[in-house]
């Protein structure tokens, strides 16, 4: 299933670009993120706390960061197993471009997901992967902008 998305972030593309690479800022804004460790450059373990429809489970997988192209944009790459409830694998390409002082970002992403949660039906799966994309890419730019309209820090006298 492919999900697309645009998102205004009043922040500079650098900027952006550096906070895609922040675990802290990733784990903050995935859904359902319970842990993130970094295990090598730009790859990490993740477990995440996800619910469709009926079914609720913690998928413990990974993610990386390829296709590097600073600061333009990356291919970010995951895949999770949640036990009993299936697998969930996918990918987003998202582009960064300057758009005078803000930054547009962009993705288009691929999920495929196998067991019990392909059973639920394409229509809930695919609105529940949207929604979760959604949540994040909104939690990104919300952070980050949070961090542009923030007053300078106060100097000490």
């Amino acid at each position: 299933m492919e999900l697309t998305g645009e998102y205004r972030i009043s922040a500079p593309r650098e900027t952006v670009w550096k906070a895609i690479l922040d675990p802290e800022m990733l784990k903050r804004c995935i859904p359902g993120c319970k842990e993130l460790e970094q295990t090598g450059d730009n790859a990490y373990a993740a477990k995440v706390q996800v619910k469709v429809g009926p079914v609720s489970a913690t998928f413990s997988g990974s993610v990386e960061l390829t296709d590097m192209e600073a600061p333009a944009g990356c291919r970010i790459v995951g895949q999770g197993n949640g036990g009993i409830a299936g697998f969930a694998k996918g990918e987003a390409k998202v582009s960064l471009a300057e758009d005078g002082a803000d930054t547009i970002l962009t993705y288009v992403a691929d999920a495929q997901i196998g067991g019990k949660l392909a059973s639920l039906g394409g229509r809930l799966v695919q609105a529940t992967a949207k929604k979760l994309s959604d949540q994040f890419f909104t939690s990104f730019a919300e952070a980050l902008n949070a961090l542009a309209e923030a007053p300078p820090a106060a100097e000490a006298s």
